[in-house]
This record gives C-alpha cells, structure tokens and sequence, in this order.
C-alpha cells in the first residue's frame, strides 16, 4: 500500500500507508511515562483505554480472551500484562 502525507489537528506532519487517522508524533507524546500503560504499543494503549480499563485492578476483571478481542489488542501485550499483574498478585479472571 502506498504511503500518504497527512497533517493532524496538532500540524504534525506524517506518512501513513493505513487508513488509521491516529497521527503517530502526537501518539508517543500521549505515551504515560510508568504504569499498566506506559508498556505496551500505542495501539493497545488505545484499546485499554477505550475500554477504561487503566490499571492492573481493572485488568484483572477481565479474562485474556475479552482483552485479545479488544479492538488494537495483540497477543504480545499480553505476557507484558501478565507481568505487570504478577507485580500486584493479580491474575487474569478465568473464563467460566
């Protein structure tokens, strides 16, 4: 796929070769420097924080199949999840 110029409500100036609007400068300005977040690709910090799901206690509350379903949510986030729980003693719900 061919890549375009864009320019983002911001004036950042990018190229993209996928439909995806999100400009990528102002996605790693947005990036949380520590925390549940600050670990994983924009993409899935996205998908998290659509779904408020923002820190370690809310993830738990969620099985890694209704996380992987998650719009922008790749299987490699979650071994960085599941470390990130393990620091909390918290796990993923399991699936009934």
């Amino acid at each position: 796929m061919k890549k375009t110029k864009r320019v983002c409500k911001n004036g950042h100036s990018y190229f993209k070769s996928s439909d995806c609007p999100t400009c990528p400068i102002c996605a790693s300005m947005s990036k949380p420097a520590d925390g549940l977040l600050s670990m994983l690709a924009a993409p899935a910090r996205r998908a998290l924080a659509q779904a408020n799901i923002l820190d370690a206690e809310a993830l738990s509350k969620f099985t890694k199949a209704e996380i992987l379903n998650l719009h922008g949510m790749g299987p490699s986030s979650i071994p960085k999840l599941e470390a990130a729980m393990k620091k909390m003693g918290l796990t993923f719900r399991q699936s009934n």
